[in-house]
C-alpha cells in the first residue's frame, strides 16, 4: 500500500489542500482584524496562536481546523457563522470575477 504524502501545514491525516477556500478564509480574517485596528501579533496572542501561524492562515497557506476557527472568531469578537459568511462572500467574489 502506498503511503500518502501530507502537505506541510495541513492537519494530520489530511492529504489535500484547496487554495481558494483557504485564501477566502484568510481574507475574511484579515479584513475583520484590520477593521478592528488590531495588529497581527496582538491578534494572534488573543487567539492563542503563534504569529507566524496566523500569518500563514491570513495568507491562505494553512487551512485551520474547526477548533482554531472558533478561537479566531472569539478573538475577533464575532461568531464563527459571521466569519464563515464573510468567507463565502469572498469565495463568490472570486468565482464572479
Amino acid at each position: 500500500m502506498q503511503k500518502t504524502t501530507i502537505q506541510p501545514g495541513r492537519p494530520s491525516g489530511t492529504s489535500t489542500y484547496e487554495s481558494k477556500p483557504a485564501l477566502a478564509f484568510g481574507q475574511a480574517v484579515r479584513a475583520a482584524r484590520v477593521a478592528q485596528g488590531v495588529a497581527q501579533d496582538e491578534f494572534a496572542a488573543r487567539a492563542g496562536v503563534a504569529r507566524s501561524h496566523m500569518g500563514k492562515i491570513e495568507r491562505g497557506q494553512h487551512v485551520p481546523t474547526l477548533p482554531l476557527i472558533l478561537k479566531i472568531a472569539a478573538a475577533l469578537k464575532i461568531s464563527a457563522a459571521e466569519l464563515m459568511a464573510a468567507t463565502e462572500r469572498n469565495l463568490r467574489a472570486e468565482i464572479d470575477s
